[in-house]
């Protein structure tokens, strides 16, 4: 078995039960304990997991919220980032949109774009944007009960049928130290392939995200081109996340990126 599906299987089973003891790992996959705990230590690194004694448990790290309690909060801070973000958005240009309720806002905002070609798993920014008159095409895959958008392998798959000039991410997190995170492993899964097929990639975050952590880690900071914020981040932690590799910060209101 490969690191990569080692690794992913590892994930699985410490998000399904809490916590997994390094020997049972070690005899289910076939390798030995020092190999697991290399998995550990890495998987630790990356902010997925924290190492235990005889293992390694989940980080703990709060629910999210339901998607729908979520589309009611911080709504003017969701719609500010929206905007400042529609506005870099050029007609004709190709877009991945992932679920979430600031990338929603986002998709409401891109009615005077013209010409867009959207591709994105959510059904709500999906039907907003065919009803506003661009090409938009969405990604087949499993339907989960909470957010209504599609996930899975069939969702990756078809990701890697098309290039895009923009990745549009609504993520959980913005750790400096683990970088861009999600609180699902299938919603870091899908946010990472259209963020390897996406030219540049956007990161739309309202403050109480920046300087926060989750539990799978998306990408590092140095892999995204922008972050787009409300008025009320932190400068420390945006300073600090600069620090760490993001290349660029706009504040929704201000006229020009962060220096």
């Amino acid at each position: 078995m490969w690191t990569p599906e080692r690794h992913h299987r590892i994930l699985s089973l410490i998000n399904s039960a809490g916590r997994l003891k390094t020997e049972e790992v070690a005899q289910a996959f076939g390798v030995s304990r020092e190999t697991v705990r290399r998995d550990l230590l890495e998987l630790e690194s990356a902010g997925h997991l924290r190492r235990v004694h005889g293992g390694a448990v989940a980080r703990e790290v709060a629910p999210e919220e339901p998607f729908s309690t979520r589309t009611q909060t911080r709504r003017q801070e969701k719609e500010e980032i929206a905007m400042a973000a529609a506005g870099l958005i050029e007609p004709g240009q190709t877009c991945f949109i992932d679920a979430g309720t600031t990338t929603l806002a986002f998709a409401r905002a891109l009615g005077s774009v013209g010409g867009l070609r959207i591709i994105t798993n959510s059904l709500d920014i999906a039907g907003i944007l065919m009803r506003d008159g661009h090409e938009v095409v969405l990604l087949g895959g499993a339907l989960t009960s909470d957010v209504p958008a599609t996930f899975g392998p069939l969702a990756l798959q078809a990701i890697d049928h098309f290039v895009a000039d923009v990745a549009v991410i609504g993520p959980v997190a913005v750790d400096a130290r683990h970088g861009i995170m999600n609180y699902e492993l299938h919603e870091a899964e899908l946010a990472r392939a259209m963020i390897d097929r996406a030219k540049q990639t956007l990161i739309l975050a309202d403050h109480t995200k920046l300087g926060a952590s989750s539990r799978v880690v998306v990408c590092k900071l140095a892999q995204t081109h922008m972050l787009i914020t409300d008025r009320q981040g932190d400068s420390e932690i945006l300073a600090e996340l600069r620090i760490k590799g993001l290349s660029s910060i706009l504040v929704a209101g201000q006229p020009r990126d962060l220096v």
